[in-house]
């Protein structure tokens, strides 16, 4: 992916990691667009930053997506970089019967939200030089959190769905992955400050710096999530589901 020069949606954009890129990437010289379902957020996001710009979506809603799509290819048409980072992570129980309803949403947002926009948007993004999709996903798409087993087992199918992407579009549209360890952001109650967990300025840090490689590696990975991602070629993923169900 080239450093500047692009014009970059970002979904989830009005918090924790999809802010912080959408902000470092508009600084490096990039137009950069962040969606999401709060306005306000989103505008928090944008102050300031004249090349920032907020565009509602919901992500978890098919119809909006579509509807989405329309609009920012007739408002960007110069969009040549999708971030899918919009997600939400439940705590839940699976050794019951239980109200599903936070697992279906969990793969409506983390899982259909980013095929859908992909699928919206990957016609317009192979008419464009330097095309790239980049999908954030997790180290527990390596190793699962029991606790947060349908967030995990959906992360595991956004990792398996870009291996795909990137073969179906080599040559086409650069696809890249971004792995996060457990860092200091919102997405579940009391995270950002919880000890052990990565601070997001020093995730935002080592993020950058693997994007500011001559070629951009197919996973950007910081250091505190290989432990994770390679678990199980290390022979360590029994160790690490343990530390993992811990939590």
């Amino acid at each position: 992916m080239k450093p500047l020069g692009n014009t970059i949606l970002v979904t989830g954009g009005g918090s924790g990691i999809g802010r912080e890129l959408a902000r470092r990437w508009h600084d490096m010289g990039n137009t950069v667009i962040v969606a999401g379902r709060t306005l306000d957020s989103l505008e928090e996001t944008t102050d300031g930053r004249e090349n920032l710009h907020a565009m509602p979506l919901d992500v978890g809603d098919a119809a909006d997506i579509a509807r989405f799509a329309q609009d920012v290819v007739a408002s960007h048409p110069d969009l040549n970089v999708l971030v899918n980072n919009a997600g939400i992570m439940r705590y839940e129980d699976i050794t019951g019967p239980r109200d599903l309803a936070d697992a279906a949403a969990t793969i409506e947002t983390n899982l259909l939200g980013p095929i859908r926009l992909t699928d919206a948007l990957v016609a317009h993004l192979k008419t464009r030089d330097d095309a790239a999709i980049i999908n954030v996903t997790s180290g527990l798409a390596f190793v699962p959190m029991p606790k947060a087993a349908t967030y995990s087992a959906t992360k595991a199918a956004i990792h398996s769905y870009t291996v795909s992407l990137r073969a179906k579009l080599e040559g086409q549209v650069e696809v890249i992955e971004i792995a996060p360890p457990a860092v200091q952001t919102e997405l579940t109650p009391g995270q950002s400050t919880r000890e052990g967990y990565m601070p997001l300025d020093a995730f935002i840090d080592e993020t950058m710096a693997g994007f500011a490689k001559d070629e951009t590696p197919a996973e950007v990975l910081t250091q505190n999530v290989l432990f994770l991602r390679n678990a199980e070629a290390e022979g360590r993923f029994d160790a690490a589901l343990d530390m993992t169900r811990q939590f």
